[in-house]
């Protein structure tokens, strides 16, 4: 490897061993790398797809400066990069014949590399419509009043519900998966711990999840609460219940992303203490780049 280069490597713990540090030194911005290397080392490449995992490393002078993942089918994801790292990162994955179907990171980063990119290859970038909003948990601030009812772990009984619930979740944010009893244990859903509202009489009516502590930071991933409950507090409710057990669990930081469209849960997460982390951005790229290695 040349002093100032990207190491690329197939083994994720190889990937953790040279950029674990880095990666936990701001767990915030670093959140997918961290998450999606973590489940690869806990449960194998071949349960999110059907590709070779690639994980990079920007090493200059012994420290690292940026990381990049890809788990085929999915897009790159990219650590905070400055322009001319991302550029860097283009020419040495359009060298390597690397196809990018898409890229996602900080709103910043996503967009140099997708410039850089069409400049290498000619791939045309289309930036998604869903704009998403990376909070992290300042002071926990529960609503007032609470809707009645109580917060409770999901438990056996609840799975069937969950599996539904987060199936809506993915549909609502353009994930295309499904989300069954066969397929739950392949999904990214099933490793997180998920938190209820219940009504009084014991009804489930709102759900959030959270990923496994990471780095000293946890992820709350998954709010849902079907449409016609909405606007009854469940949803503030039940997210003030699954960031208090986050930090029970001896989270330093808790994060989690809202789609920008959507001005309700955005003000919902500020009541309870969420301030913005960075903005995230994905653009799709119209054809692949062409075999030049």
């Amino acid at each position: 490897m040349r002093p100032d280069d990207w190491y690329l490597t197939e083994d994720v713990d190889d990937f953790l061993g040279r950029a674990g540090a880095f990666l936990r030194s701001r767990p915030g911005p670093h959140v997918m790398q961290l998450t999606w290397a973590e489940r690869v080392r806990a449960r194998g490449a071949g349960a999110f797809g059907t590709g070779v995992p690639v994980f990079g490393v920007l090493e200059r002078a012994g420290e690292v400066h940026g990381t990049f993942f890809r788990l085929p089918p999915r897009g790159f994801g990219l650590s905070p990069l400055t322009s001319e790292q991302a550029d860097s990162l283009a020419v040495r994955l359009a060298a390597l014949g690397h196809s990018v179907p898409s890229v996602s990171a900080d709103h910043g980063t996503a967009t140099a590399f997708a410039e850089a990119w069409q400049r290498r290859t000619g791939a045309t970038p289309e930036l998604r419509d869903t704009r998403l909003r990376l909070y992290r948990l300042g002071t926990l601030t529960a609503p007032e009043p609470l809707p009645a009812g109580r917060g409770r772990l999901l438990g056996e009984r609840d799975l069937e519900q969950a599996m539904f619930w987060c199936g809506e979740f993915a549909k609502a944010v353009g994930e295309d998966v499904s989300i069954d009893a066969d397929t739950w244990a392949g999904t990214r859903f099933a490793d997180k711990r998920y938190t209820l509202w219940e009504t009084p009489d014991g009804t489930p009516v709102s759900i959030a999840g959270m990923n496994p502590l990471i780095g000293g930071q946890i992820q709350v991933d998954v709010v849902y609460t079907p449409a016609h409950l909405r606007g009854r507090g469940y949803a503030g409710a039940v997210t003030a219940e699954v960031s208090r057990a986050a930090l029970a669990a001896g989270a330093r930081d808790v994060v989690l992303f809202a789609d920008l469209s959507n001005p309700t849960s955005n003000a919902l997460y500020q009541r309870l203490g969420y301030r913005t982390l960075t903005d995230w951005a994905a653009y799709d790229f119209s054809r692949a780049a062409p075999d030049v290695g």
